[in-house]
């Protein structure tokens, strides 16, 4: 696609622990959970409840979470988001194509030292969240601003938003077009974007308007007319307001209004992770279930060859 010797593309997911273990969990939550753009509470006020409390009541619990969606491969954050990596890598063969996480292992800033060691002078950076916050992709700039003045011989370039990118776009809409010629349509179509709090939103954080960009793109693309689908946020922490509505108590509503039938897909995420293969695929369907309705979960795109195609065509458009 394109000859541009000394250039990469860095694929940057959000991370995973190494096992599905306690101390892995806990060494990857206090990671996580240490970055001010996800946790905004003071340092001195955030770090002895997270150490003294939330940490030691969270890793064990989360721990086995993952055991239950572990992949005879690892983690199947990490083993889509590698696979992804390596497609990619065969569409752009005269680029290096690798993959980075911003928590944990392989660590963003580690492999920007590789590249840059390896004599490669310019990188595009892909975050894989299609949709901008300021708790996911902004993280990963402020590593870049961090790194970028220690090696002024590399150029870096941020994909900082494709949520209405018309292949990527495609490539979901196809994807459900499939998931649906392979198993029938539901009555309704739900998007489940992962949440963030209401206070970010109201201080300027774009992320619910590029969601709901996401999501009437996808369903311009499958032609659903408006009473077809919806749109609703997951994966609450703590007790403040977050993004509303809330998916399960969304489809709790559904199920109890009479719909039987009900397809969830989730196209905040560019793989499978724990917070769509335990929270959604699993626990949703149950809770669904339990009020006499059916859910079907429609996987992420992993690493599916349109999903190949529309991010190397995103990771070129950026060098050109």
């Amino acid at each position: 696609m394109l000859d541009a010797p000394h250039t990469a593309v860095l694929a940057v997911n959000l991370g995973t622990p190494q096992t599905p273990t306690a101390p892995a969990v806990r060494r990857y939550l206090a990671e996580f959970l240490s970055d001010p753009r996800v946790v905004s509470i003071p340092a001195l006020l955030w770090k002895p409840l997270l150490y003294g409390l939330i940490l030691p009541l969270r890793s064990g619990r989360s721990a086995a979470k993952y055991a239950q969606v572990w992949l005879p491969e690892g983690s199947p954050l990490m083993v889509y988001t590698q696979r992804l990596a390596a497609a990619m890598q065969g569409l752009m063969p005269n680029l290096t194509v690798r993959h980075a996480m911003r928590y944990g292992a392989p660590a963003l800033t580690a492999e920007l030292d590789r590249l840059a060691a390896e004599g490669v002078r310019r990188v595009v950076v892909l975050p894989l969240y299609p949709q901008y916050s300021t708790t996911t992709t902004a993280s990963i700039e402020d590593q870049l601003r961090e790194w970028q003045p220690r090696h002024p011989g590399v150029t870096v370039t941020l994909v900082r938003d494709y949520a209405a990118d018309p292949q990527w776009v495609e490539a979901v809409a196809g994807s459900i077009r499939t998931w649906w010629a392979q198993h029938g349509r539901g009555e309704k179509l739900l998007f489940s974007f992962h949440g963030i709090p209401q206070r970010l939103a109201d201080a300027g954080d774009p992320y619910p308007q590029r969601c709901e960009a996401s999501a009437q793109a996808i369903a311009d693309a499958l032609g659903l007319g408006e009473g077809e689908w919806q749109l609703a946020y997951q994966s609450r922490f703590g007790r403040e307001k977050w993004l509303q509505p809330y998916a399960e108590p969304t489809l709790w509503a559904l199920a109890e209004a009479g719909t039987k039938q009900i397809d969830v897909v989730c196209p905040g995420f560019a793989t499978d992770c724990l917070e769509t293969l335990e929270e959604v695929a699993m626990g949703f369907t149950e809770t669904v279930a339990e009020r006499g309705a059916q859910m079907r979960y429609i996987p992420c795109l992993n690493d599916a060859p349109e999903h190949a195609l529309a991010l190397s065509r995103l990771s070129v458009a950026a060098l050109t």
